[in-house]
């Protein structure tokens, strides 16, 4: 049973990652209407599953982490890359910081490329974050994430 449910919270988070990076492509938004009830529906499987406040503590973490950067810089950092990175969380566990740290590696790519066609205009420039912490978010579920064995 536990297997099963593994792989149903896999392929959930892996559908709403998919979906809240081409709505943040598109428009620029991560809703909280996908993002808030699928962050609680992993939350609840994952501690089903696999009781520990371990799902607790990565969301609660990621989510800290991304609203500080929200917070020093308003312009640069959305609330819904805030309540994505507590999806996240919630979803890999203790693989988060791995998850993170893909995310924003992957988040290099558009920032230099924004720099090099703008020059220093392009620090103010914004760009999609959810689909970078999504990236992040899957490695770091098939890597250590908790649900492949």
């Amino acid at each position: 049973m536990t297997a099963a449910l593994d792989l149903a919270v896999l392929v959930f988070f892996t559908a709403v990652l998919v979906v809240l990076s081409a709505i943040d492509l598109r428009h620029r938004i991560v809703p909280n209407r996908i993002v808030l009830p699928a962050a609680a529906i992993v939350l609840v499987a994952r501690t089903v599953a696999h009781p520990s406040v371990v799902w607790l503590a990565a969301g609660l973490g990621a989510a800290l982490f991304l609203l500080v950067a929200a917070v020093a810089r308003p312009a640069g950092m959305g609330m819904g890359d805030v309540k994505l990175a507590l999806l996240v969380g919630f979803a890999v566990g203790p693989a988060v910081p791995l998850g993170l740290m893909v995310a924003l590696a992957a988040a290099l790519v558009p920032s230099v490329a924004l720099l090099v066609r703008h020059g220093a205009k392009g620090r103010t420039l914004g760009f999609p974050f959810a689909p970078c912490l999504a990236l992040g978010g899957l490695v770091a579920a098939l890597a250590g994430g908790g649900f492949v064995s």
